[in-house]
């Protein structure tokens, strides 16, 4: 039967989908609250553990970690079953949280939130991937657009949260918060997410798994220290950037030749995989950056409190969860997706291209309109690429594919996030370095004399303009590179149908099994 032709009757009913589902929400706010409600308390937790010229590592480990797990994940779950490796991402989550929570030194914190970041890469990369397993591309989109403001919810939800505990308990409480809500998510995917899955006797690619955390690793070690711990000229930059390209070379070499590849290189020779992939990289810096920089701007230059910059947040936000359900739905009712990432990376552009205009005296109805702009636009592109991938490639590809879009869109974040950061840090160049300390602590801005806070006041807005400003071309090649996406009809069949077809034994098993618990 052709994908055009009418859809076979679903394995799994409605009523089950949705209980799926909602255990899949739960692991995913997990893993984006965790990303950001630990920003705002990283003073806090440095000033007890005695160690702050090292705040960047609590977030460099959680991200580097997270970025190398993804598509690790993604490729295990295609041998092992996608309900399996979902609970291990919990269980590693969990065991990272808890050992955050009792950290006495740095150190332990650091790695802690290593094994937090490996937990949450898997949470991210199989909820989207077990969506492609249970829901028709042609059915997909209003769910995966409902997984993404997920992102949106915890880019606004994490600072508040984090500001709220750190103002009225200890720190602690940041990590150990996730263990009952963990312990759900466990015992929800336990009950319903009975997924079948037709078992393949398979070997992993362990040399492709060394060489792709390796090289990850040395990707973002180059990106965080370049411009900051060592010059961009020092011998550990250059030497991490030639240990980079050796690894990264190395991998794509040994992914043709590996029977079991983590990450097949074939793939890239599907047009719509390579679209997306480098469209997604531009679109995760952008993502990151205005994360990173949007609220540093609120607190540092206009004086907002971290709870009041996370409420002005507020219009990103909406844009991103208007956008990402309202396009999915269209999705769904016209089978149609090629449209939504060209507008929508229409709007983010222009979007950016507002930011880029930021002064410190910048009315608040202009910055709220160019967050909707770039939320409207985010929230338009990263659902609808995320069901084109899923769209365009075999079942027994599926779970790879699904990470790669997570994975190629944090790596990009991971990247774009220290090269604007370098942008950053080269204009503020000029600020004593007293002053420049002082501005890793926004609140204490509004102390400082005159006419040094007015210098510094100026010299932020002019170094977070340069931000923005160097992230509005990124995205228009995103936006140019939209027009070279091909649009194929969606199929009417799910992935768990698709598996009964190539292992109906088996499959029809599992299936009748996962009936009755769900």
């Amino acid at each position: 039967m052709s994908d055009t032709e009418a859809a076979p009757a679903p394995l799994l009913s409605q009523r089950q989908v949705y209980t799926v589902f909602g255990g899949l929400m739960i692991g995913l706010l997990l893993s984006a609250l965790d990303t950001t409600i630990v920003a705002t308390a990283l003073p806090t937790i440095a000033a007890d553990l005695g160690s702050l010229e090292h705040i960047p590592w609590v977030a460099t480990a959680y991200l580097l970690t997270s970025t190398a797990a993804t598509p690790l994940f993604g490729k295990l779950s295609d041998l092992y079953g996608r309900r399996l490796l979902f609970q291990i991402a919990i269980v590693i989550f969990l065991i990272g949280s808890l050992l955050a929570g009792i950290s006495q030194t740095f150190m332990q914190l650091v790695v802690s939130r290593g094994i937090q970041g490996a937990g949450a890469g898997g949470l991210m990369s199989m909820a989207f991937v077990i969506i492609g397993d249970i829901v028709p591309p042609r059915e997909r989109g209003r769910y995966v657009g409902f997984l993404t403001s997920v992102f949106a919810f915890a880019a606004v939800a994490g600072p508040l949260v984090g500001g709220f505990i750190v103002d009225n308990a200890s720190w602690r409480w940041l990590f150990t918060i996730n263990i009952p809500l963990g312990i759900v998510a466990l015992f929800v995917t336990s009950v319903a997410l009975r997924v079948p899955f037709n078992r393949r006797d398979r070997r992993i690619d362990w040399l492709g798994a060394i060489l792709l955390v390796a090289g990850v690793t040395a990707i973002v070690l180059l990106t965080t220290w370049g411009g900051k711990q060592y010059e961009w000229a020092s011998f550990p930059v250059l030497g991490l950037g030639a240990l980079a390209v050796i690894l990264t070379v190395a991998f794509c070499w040994w992914e043709t030749r590996a029977s079991e590849p983590i990450l097949p290189m074939r793939l890239f020779r599907n047009p719509i995989f390579a679209v997306a992939m480098v469209l997604l990289f531009c679109v995760g810096s952008a993502l990151y950056s205005s994360d990173a920089f949007l609220p540093l701007f609120l607190q540092a230059v206009t004086g907002s409190s971290a709870t009041k910059s996370g409420l002005l947040l507020m219009p990103l936000m909406i844009g991103v969860t208007v956008s990402s359900i309202t396009t999915g739905r269209l999705t769904t009712r016209t089978g149609r997706y090629k449209i939504w990432p060209t507008i929508g990376l229409g709007f983010a552009s222009a979007g950016l291209l507002m930011l880029s205009q930021l002064q410190d005296d910048t009315p608040s109805l202009y910055v709220s309109g160019a967050q909707l702009l770039l939320g409207l636009g985010l929230g338009a592109t990263i659902p609808t690429m995320t069901l084109a991938v899923q769209n365009a490639v075999d079942w027994s590809d599926l779970g790879v594919a699904s990470s790669a879009v997570t994975f190629i869109r944090s790596l990009g974040g991971a990247i774009g996030l220290a090269a604007y950061g370098a942008v950053f840090s080269s204009r503020i160049e000029g600020l004593p370095p007293e002053v420049a300390r002082v501005v890793e602590s926004p609140e204490q801005i509004a102390s400082l004399p005159e006419p040094l806070h007015t210098q510094v006041i100026d010299t932020l807005s002019y170094a977070i303009r340069g931000v923005f400003m160097y992230a509005f071309p990124v995205m228009v090649v995103a936006w140019i590179t939209s027009f070279f996406l091909k649009e194929i009809p969606l199929r009417s069949s799910s992935g768990l149908e698709r598996s009964k077809a190539e292992g109906a034994g088996d499959a029809a098993a599992d299936i009748e099994a996962a009936s009755a618990v769900i």
